[in-house]
């Protein structure tokens, strides 16, 4: 059941910075360990999630601070650590030769998330939705497969591969961290979803700090000065990032977690517009189809709940 509208423009806004950030991202990993480039992510947008929540919270519409629930902090926890796994699974697949593969399987994110807020949310979603899951799913395989010309078959037949596996297991893990996220703001008590939204943000991205930060310096110390001297480009990847995940905390805040999913797949078009526009990038007929695919699927599941 949707609480609020604002979770459309929320889910459009965070799909449009998301391959935005990881396209800037991409640029300062190449001089950093997996996950030194992971802790850039937390690290640097801690300043900005913690700036978001501050304004909104003392300044924009201010009002005594909430209280959280019992479980606030463990859902948090598992959110921020669910994503950092997720994030290192699907770093993992693109390490095989089967990197398309792993790409294409950790986009069954919105399958599994949708089963997962079923068998966990009690969240229940109409016919017309589902097939717009199936729809944007299969999207999101064409459009990550085409340039291997892998068939259908050949895709089912890859899931013995370790691409594939850790592909399947990132979009498990990135489903789980959609759940704990939405059961986070549920455990702040406040009317504002936004409100509710940034403060999940700023305490889950200080855990990740904590948790990946503590990680490099354990085991890659080396890497810790590496990670600041970046600061340039990692600044605007903490940004990017932050303002990002402010968005797809919204959303998740205001409606089930797998319409939010298939919604945020339009990214992919998003992602194409920008090679074809500005880089001159040509689109193939195989890409064309997946876009349809994709555009009718988000189209589908939004016609079935607005």
């Amino acid at each position: 059941m949707i609480t609020s509208p604002i979770w459309l423009p929320a889910t459009l806004v965070a799909a449009v910075f998301q391959p935005w950030r990881t396209a800037v991202q991409r640029r300062v990993s190449k001089n950093l360990s997996i996950n030194a480039a992971g802790l850039v992510r937390y690290l640097y947008g801690l300043p900005f999630a913690l700036a978001m929540m501050a304004a909104h919270q003392f300044v924009l519409f201010p009002a005594a601070f909430p209280a959280l629930g019992p479980w606030f902090l463990v859902y948090c926890l598992a959110g921020g650590l669910a994503q950092i796994v997720a994030t290192n699974l699907l770093l993992m697949a693109f390490d095989h030769r089967n990197f398309v593969v792993g790409t294409a399987y950790s986009k069954t994110e919105a399958v599994q998330g949708a089963l997962l807020s079923i068998a966990l949310l009690g969240e229940r979603l109409n016919l017309l939705s589902w097939i717009g899951i199936a729809l944007g799913v299969a999207g999101v395989m064409i459009l990550s497969a085409d340039n291997k010309r892998m068939s259908p078959g050949e895709l089912l037949r890859a899931l013995g591969q370790p691409g594939a596996r850790y592909g399947i297991a990132s979009g498990f893990f990135f489903a789980l961290t959609a759940i704990a996220i939405r059961s986070a703001t549920v455990q702040v008590e406040t009317g504002d979803h936004i409100r509710a939204a940034l403060i999940v943000l700023a305490v889950t991205v200080v855990l990740q700090t904590i948790m990946q930060g503590g990680l490099l310096v354990l085991r890659e110390r080396d890497q810790v000065a590496a990670v600041f001297r970046t600061w340039r480009v990692s600044g605007q990847v903490g940004l990017l990032s932050a303002l990002g995940s402010a968005c797809w905390f919204t959303g998740f805040a205001t409606a089930p977690v797998a319409l939010v999913r298939v919604g945020g797949q339009i990214e992919v078009a998003f992602t194409m517009a920008f090679g074809h526009f500005y880089l001159g990038e040509r689109v193939s007929r195989g890409e064309i189809t997946g876009l349809v695919l994709v555009t009718a699927g988000v189209v589908a599941a939004l016609a079935g709940n607005l």
